[in-house]
């Protein structure tokens, strides 16, 4: 590949499968300490032609170490990328799971499609916004309980506003004592 080609190559952004071999491939690396073709080949349903295809892009942006009959390593760049995409996925999964209490398979496939769309803004500001549900004394599961209640019934002002009122009180009687 001409200098050219590859200073192109690196600058183009990373696709989201490429970021999803990173994750499969930092995850294998975690597990076993060995990668082969053919386990990201098996993790990821695919061929394994098409894995060394890949993997020769990958190898081209400098985010693995790959060379045929060998076991695959990554670089420091494509670990801190495996590494986000794995921790971007654990935080979309538990806010679908825990949170939105979506079942887990349907909240794993689909936090693996978001963990590519969301911005690093907006990925932290759901980071933030789980942390205050799980932390803060106003909120944690009698709130996220409230939710899916909400969520089962049809929505009714009323409803919420004696839940109000009887939070108001038991926060007085708090307060009184």
């Amino acid at each position: 590949m001409s200098m050219t080609a590859k200073k192109q190559t690196e600058e183009k952004p990373l696709t989201s499968t490429m970021e999803d071999y990173l994750e499969v491939i930092y995850d294998l690396d975690m597990e076993k300490k060995v990668v082969r073709v053919k386990d990201i080949a098996s993790r990821m349903d695919v061929k394994m032609p098409t894995v060394t295809s890949m993997l020769r892009a990958l190898n081209d942006r400098r985010l693995v170490n790959y060379e045929k009959h060998e076991y695959v390593r990554l670089t420091d760049e494509g670990a801190g990328v495996g590494k986000e995409m794995r921790r971007r996925h654990g935080v979309l999964f538990r806010f679908l799971k825990d949170i939105l209490r979506i079942d887990a398979p349907v909240a794993d496939g689909e936090a693996c499609r978001m963990e590519h769309a969301l911005s690093e803004t907006t990925f932290e500001r759901l980071t933030d916004f789980m942390e205050f549900i799980q932390t803060c004394p106003k909120n944690g599961d009698h709130w996220l309980n409230s939710f899916e209640e909400f969520r089962k019934s049809e929505y009714s002002p009323d409803k919420c506003n004696a839940c109000l009122d009887g939070h108001l009180c038991s926060n007085r009687e708090n307060t009184d004592k």
